[in-house]
């Protein structure tokens, strides 16, 4: 999956640090968005970019730790990286456990800001092709007819062909179709990639 180039939105009310640390992005040749409050990010749908966000937290109208409450609500997984001159323990443990990549406080030294738009930007990626690898599966699954989906299930759980047979009250043979045509519908060739497939869906796997 080609990805776009990755986009840098700086979120700060601060007219003359925000631009200060967007010609560092820049200069690092970094794409680079500024936004001089969080509405203004949210009303320019940065949010569907590429990339991350470096955000500051008090800011008039919506903060950042409010933005970030937002954006999970509405599952934007855009990493983000808080740049504040307010920040104390208590607040950067909540920003990292709502899914902060990482919190940074002001004067920033340019390496430190650098590293951690780096590893944003490369969480991103990863996170976008683990996504879009995940939807392909998901159209694939959608594909399976409802006795195919039993099947599947019961495979995963263990459970041999005539034993899948009894409980369905079908021939091994028919069991042995199903599963022939649900493997080639999901693009795996074996009880490992059922496997694999049945846990990235999340699926209700029967038990014993």
């Amino acid at each position: 999956m080609t990805l776009p180039n990755p986009t840098v939105h700086v979120v700060d009310d601060d007219d003359s640090f925000r631009k200060s640390i967007v010609r560092l992005l820049r200069a690092a040749g970094y794409e680079v968005c500024e936004h001089a409050s969080a509405a203004e990010f949210l009303l320019s749908r940065a949010s569907h970019t590429h990339g991350c966000v470096v955000l500051d937290i008090r800011m008039p109208g919506l903060n950042g730790l409010e933005l970030q409450k937002g954006l999970n609500d509405f599952d934007i997984a855009l990493p983000i990286i808080f740049l504040t001159g307010h920040g104390d323990i208590q607040m950067s443990v909540r920003a990292i456990k709502a899914g902060a990549v990482d919190f940074l406080t002001k004067p920033v030294k340019r390496d430190s800001l650098l590293s951690a738009v780096r590893n944003a930007i490369s969480s991103d990626a990863l996170n976008r092709v683990n996504y879009e690898s995940l939807k392909r599966l998901r159209d694939r699954f959608e594909k399976l007819t409802e006795r195919e989906v039993s099947v599947f299930l019961f495979v995963v759980d263990g459970k041999l062909n005539k034993n899948i047979a009894s409980e369905l009250g079908i021939s091994e043979r028919t069991v042995k179709s199903h599963r022939a045509n649900l493997m080639e519908k999901l693009q795996v060739t074996s009880l490992a990639g059922l496997i694999a497939s049945a846990v990235q869906l999340d699926l209700p796997i029967p038990k014993n």
